[in-house]
């Protein structure tokens, strides 16, 4: 079953360049694990004037990004990530779903 899963998050003030900088250098285990989790299609963009971040992704399958919380590389990724964004008590992003109005094929 293919999905589509959009939600935003929020970056600290003046991180804008260092958030690229590790998402250019992601790191190959934390990329394996996301296409293994049936991630195939993943884009995130920055509105530069509100530091939103907007997530887009294709995935296969029951899961996404936002369901593997529970592995220890993506809780080492949300530790590494904190002092640049918004996050949770655990770390985790600030994370906001977003519901899906309209598709065009």
């Amino acid at each position: 079953m293919d999905r589509r899963e959009a939600f935003v998050m929020k970056l600290k003030p003046g991180c804008e360049a260092e958030y690229e900088r590790r998402h250019a250098a992601i790191w190959p285990e934390l990329k394996q694990l996301l296409s293994d989790s049936g991630v195939y299609d993943y884009s995130i963009f920055l509105d530069r004037r509100t530091l939103n971040l907007f997530a887009f992704q294709r995935t296969r399958g029951e899961g996404g990004s936002q369901d593997l919380g529970g592995t220890e590389i993506v809780r080492r990724w949300w530790a590494y990530m904190a002092d640049i964004m918004e996050t949770n008590p655990d770390n985790s992003p600030v994370s906001i779903p977003l519901e899906e109005v309209f598709h065009m094929d």
